[in-house]
């Protein structure tokens, strides 16, 4: 069968070739395709159905024709070699080096589609992975197993944000092994520039693994990058015990993509013209991440995605939602203003929050500050609307108080340097230092017990 080509084209539709009187050809098996001018273009067989076989291209189709193409059926799958050596490298979304660096030779040979995790050997997320951002670390804490998505927008820093945690995200253990595996997915030569930049000169490059398709390299690597990252990060994961961070930027472009295939092979769009099983593909990547009983090394995943037209409702960021752990929503109110990182606390959520927080993790004041400072801040944004109905002389003393809060929890707690990295001490801290704003009589959702050892009202207006 490896021997055998096929010229049977009956039709080439951008990146797809239907290829007839293949009957044993198999899900997902990589074929040789040879082009009339001796050329060869990988490609992967997408569907077969009465004898016709659907071969997707992960090359351009331009010169490629129906009867001089001719295709292999290779009967292996797509599979990325790989090993420790490919810390500190970056590749392309097919796995060759982009870095002028040699191919990794020794290593072990995984499938990139992996395997689904058997959910009764999933261990329940846990323990907390510090990024140095207060309102990751202090109000959507991301915890160690967890899918924790960025919703962001065209023209918000999303970029600078996924640059900052992958360069400053360490877990708690100093003595665990923990390495970061960044899949650019469609950015243009600006954003790889910036990412290898960025990566490079802070040494966070050392520790991590760069796959990048740019939006000038075939689509179709948008589909087989994510999947050689996780593969990358399962065996880093599980076979060298490193509690891996995977960070995938930007999911909108691989569900484009996704799109793409999908109008080629002329299947019934389901919302907004994206496939009706994008659900089922999306979850293949995301539940890719956890912990596994027995194993030592966890991936954390931490997908981008812009939202188009900002829209919180379109399918991309809708059906992440539904398969992922919460999310942290970027705010373009938040950007206009000049506050870096534009997170909305009120908009985002991390589910798992609680289970990687508290006395033997963050510290024991934790959640009752948080559940504090949400109560706080979310009267502060209320009364400002109310303030250009009546104007701020209507207001109380007390409600003063919290108009003033919100201003200073955006400017003090929200906004911080690009290159600033707090510890949780120090966010925390922080945040009993916003708190000393209003009255403490009002602060109800902290234990008294913790108001007495952690609270700053006392160092701010002298003892009652």
């Amino acid at each position: 069968m490896g021997d055998i080509y096929y010229k049977t084209i009956s039709q080439i539709t951008n990146v797809l070739l239907f290829v007839d009187g293949i009957k044993d050809a198999a899900y997902n098996e990589l074929v040789e395709i040879k082009l009339e001018d001796g050329r060869t273009v990988t490609g992967q067989v997408l569907d077969t159905r009465d004898g016709t076989a659907i071969v997707q291209s992960f090359g351009e189709t331009r010169g490629m024709n129906t009867g001089n193409t001719a295709v292999r059926l290779t009967g292996t799958t797509a599979k990325l070699k790989v090993s420790t050596d490919m810390l500190g490298r970056i590749f392309n979304g097919m796995g060759k080096p982009r870095d002028g660096g040699p191919e990794i030779v020794q290593g072990e040979e995984i499938d990139i589609n992996g395997s689904a995790i058997n959910p009764y050997s999933r261990e329940e997320p846990s323990e907390f992975i510090e990024t140095g951002i207060s309102t990751i670390d202090g109000m959507n804490t991301l915890v160690r197993g967890q899918k924790l998505p960025i919703f962001s927008a065209s023209g918000l820093p999303h970029n600078r944000l996924a640059a900052q945690i992958a360069r400053q995200a360490k877990i708690l253990n100093k003595s665990e092994g923990f390495s970061v595996v960044f899949g650019g997915i469609g950015i243009n030569s600006e954003e790889a520039n910036f990412f290898k930049t960025e990566f490079e000169e802070t040494g966070a490059i050392d520790r991590a693994v760069m796959f990048m398709n740019l939006s000038s390299d075939p689509s179709m690597e948008r589909i087989i990058l994510p999947r050689l990252a996780l593969t990358t990060a399962e065996y880093l994961a599980y076979k060298e015990d490193m509690h891996v961070l995977v960070i995938l930027t930007d999911m909108t472009n691989y569900c484009e993509a996704l799109r793409e295939i999908s109008a080629a092979r002329q299947e019934v769009p389901g919302r907004r013209g994206f496939p009706g099983y994008m659900y089922t593909d999306l979850s293949t990547i995301y539940e890719r991440a956890g912990k596994i009983r027995g194993r030592k090394g966890s991936i954390t995943q931490v997908p981008i995605l812009t939202m188009p037209g900002d829209d919180i409702t379109h399918p991309i960021p809708d059906l992440t939602g539904y398969i992922t752990e919460g999310q942290i929503v970027l705010s373009r109110e938040l950007y206009r203003k000049g506050i870096y990182p534009n997170v909305d606390v009120l908009l985002s959520l991390s589910r798992l929050m609680n289970q990687g927080i508290g006395k033997n993790s963050t510290r024991e004041d934790h959640r009752g500050v948080v559940d504090q400072l949400y109560a706080a801040y979310a009267k502060g944004k209320d009364l400002r609307s109310l303030t250009e109905i009546v104007g701020e002389e209507a207001l109380s003393q007390g409600d003063k108080a919290y108009l003033k809060f919100a201003d200073l929890f955006e400017s003090k707690f929200v906004n911080q340097d690009y290159y600033e990295d707090r510890s949780i001490e120090k966010t925390l801290e922080l945040s009993w230092e916003l708190l000393s704003n209003i009255d403490r009589n009002d602060v109800k959702r902290v234990k008294e017990e913790y108001i007495k050892k952690y609270g700053k009202w006392e160092e701010k207006n002298g003892p009652k």
